[in-house]
């Protein structure tokens, strides 16, 4: 590997095709108020566990292995249900579906990916951790009260089940276009001990 930095990330990916489907088909619905949205593309979907930004390359190999031989957990369930937004329904900027059942695991994971990354020096989050699946940004007030309404109308809808069998340690490549994820490598559940 050359010298240099990689935008780095670490996620619960959703691995469930109709999941996928019921979510992208809420995100094309929120297009329709024609609020100035940036939607998120499908296959970029994903749950953030920590988002650490700029490392070198060296740190990255080091955050594989540290999660790698530290990280224990088994496989669970993460019901997404639910649309909610940050800060608040008046000045929406991120729009993004939830977490029912698995909130408590996915929580526990987070926790555990923060005591990991930050033996290497990587800052702890300052925010309360939400477990929550981006669909799209709003980058100005155009249209919003169109926006607020179809969000208050999908606010309850349920979108299935994932199972969370690894959790990924992903690069981001900023295009024009939007951004470019690949997994840099992946960090399986224990297997369930007789």
């Amino acid at each position: 590997m050359s010298s240099g930095y990689i935008r780095t990330f670490i996620a619960v990916e959703i691995d469930n095709d109709e999941v996928l489907k019921r979510l992208s088909a809420v995100r094309d619905a929120l297009l329709e108020s024609r609020a100035d949205l940036k939607p998120v593309a499908t296959e970029n979907m994903h749950i953030t566990l920590k988002f650490i930004g700029e490392i070198p390359i060296t740190t990255v190999q080091r955050l594989c292995n540290i999660l790698s031989e530290n990280l224990r957990f088994s496989v669970f369930k993460a019901s997404i249900a639910g649309l909610g937004v940050f800060p608040n329904i008046r000045r929406p900027r991120v729009i993004w579906a939830g977490v029912s059942d698995g909130l408590d695991e996915l929580t526990r994971l987070h926790n555990e990916v923060e005591k990991l990354t930050s033996r290497l020096g990587i800052a702890r989050d300052k925010e309360k951790y939400i477990p929550h699946i981006t669909l799209a940004r709003v980058k100005s007030s155009r249209n919003l009260p169109r926006l607020v309404k179809i969000i208050e109308q999908y606010m309850d809808t349920v979108f299935g089940v994932i199972i969370v069998d690894h959790v990924s340690v992903k690069r981001s490549i900023l295009t024009p276009s939007g951004p470019v994820y690949s997994t840099i490598c992946d960090i399986k559940a224990a297997e369930d001990q007789e």
